[in-house]
């Protein structure tokens, strides 16, 4: 079987953690049997962050040029563990109040591509990453085709394009639902997700509830001296280390003053800093941007517990890969992924998001408790090994292939 991926979010030499999930299931696919091609859709502009950034030369133009050597090596194609990448490039206006529109802009180019893959490499499914704006532009390719010339049409619902998107404005909702009506089955990263998908559809879809995976690894030797909690996630808002820090701030001295290690860059980073200052635990919190994925993963193994409170949590890899290397994770209360996490074994505690009482609580009783941190590390790393490996996440992603080539055949 021949799938042709298209993702908006897609590592590349300009960002290599930029959609790395997408690529890791691509490659999970690839082990479960499957050909998979990618076409990875690239703006040949510096975002609106860059820009800003650039107005603050001197000191800032060093991010500029990183970001445009960068750029122009993301634009040609090549191979990232074997697998084939195309760039597909696009233009379009800025994202801030235009995003549920996209998909027009990127319609064009990518049915070129996908004209040109399709000629040289017939594949049989197409498999799109997020409902908006690459899985509405995909969409709109599969529309134009017909009989044995559409290929099976597949598309993920992973976050923001099935919370904010739909939300913002009336053209992103159509192009929510234009991707959902045309698809053949859907992927949905979480239960939550699935229902999700279906409220907007406005009734029921072919979905399949296909969790994404980590790598089983081998946590470091115990270690004495503080107990470490790490976060891994871009810096905003809706992630809440705002209340991790605040939670830090109000445990008592008999949890022995733990350590907090953040991984991940964004807008809130400056505030994050200021916060940690001003709550005096700057000597306490590590800011250490972000990290390839590697890294970042070997940085979690050797902390004590992974803390991520947010919302707008469909699902979150960041959970089951500190889970994997032996990790305890804390999440979000009633957020898709931590529910599902937490339903499916233990290892993962879920908190009310923004609840910095409880967080502080939960927090001083694991900080004083090394034997309950250490129990719950390894159901952790169990809960992972049944449900969430890589390997689990390319057999039932090769599983909804196949639904989805069925469906596309009684349709024909």
């Amino acid at each position: 079987m021949r799938v042709a991926v298209v993702a908006e979010w897609y590592p590349s030499p300009a960002d290599p953690v930029h959609g790395i999930w997408a690529h890791r299931q691509a490659l999970a696919a690839r082990a479960a049997g499957v050909e998979v091609r990618v076409l990875a859709l690239r703006r040949p502009v510096p975002p609106l962050a860059v820009a800003r950034r650039l107005a603050r030369w001197p000191p800032e133009g060093r991010a500029l040029r990183e970001w445009a050597h960068g750029a122009r090596r993301s634009l040609r194609a090549t191979s990232l563990d074997g697998l084939e990448v195309q760039p597909v490039t696009w233009l379009g206006p800025p994202r801030p109040l235009s995003y549920g529109a996209w998909g027009y802009w990127m319609a064009p180019p990518l049915a070129r591509a996908l004209d040109r893959l399709h000629e040289a490499w017939p594949f049989a499914v197409l498999h799109a990453h997020c409902l908006a704006p690459a899985g509405h532009a995909a969409a709109r390719w599969t529309a134009r085709r017909a009989g044995s010339a559409r290929p099976a049409f597949v598309v993920s619902a992973h976050g923001p394009d099935m919370i904010n998107v739909p939300e913002r404005s009336l053209v992103g909702r159509r192009a929510c639902l234009t991707a959902l009506h045309e698809a053949d089955r859907v992927l949905a990263n979480s239960r939550w997700a699935r229902r999700r998908c279906e409220e907007l559809a406005g009734g029921a879809l072919a979905v399949s509830v296909v969790h994404l995976g980590a790598d089983l690894v081998q946590r470091p030797p115990e270690r004495a001296g503080p107990v470490k909690l790490v976060t891994v996630a871009h810096l905003q808002a809706r992630k809440r280390h705002d209340v991790v820090l605040r939670a830090l701030a109000r445990l008592p001295d008999s949890a022995g003053r733990p350590h907090y290690l953040v991984i991940g860059d964004g807008e809130e980073r400056g505030a994050l800093e200021r916060l940690a200052a001003a709550l005096g635990l700057s000597g306490r919190v590590r800011f250490l941007g972000q990290l390839p994925n590697p890294e970042a993963v070997a940085e979690v193994a050797g902390c004590d517990l992974f803390v991520m409170p947010g919302v707008e949590e469909p699902f979150g890899v960041a959970f089951v890969e500190a889970m994997a290397a032996g990790v305890p994770a804390i999440g979000g209360r009633g957020e898709g992924g931590p529910e599902d996490i937490a339903a499916a074994g233990e290892g993962m505690l879920l908190v009310a998001p923004g609840d910095v009482e409880e967080l502080a609580a939960l927090l001083a009783r694991l900080c004083t408790d090394r034997a309950e941190l250490r129990q719950l590390g390894a159901a952790a790393r169990s809960t992972v090994a049944a449900n969430f490996t890589w390997e689990q996440c390319g057999r039932r992603t090769v599983a909804a292939y196949g639904d989805a080539l069925a469906a596309a055949g009684r349709g024909r």
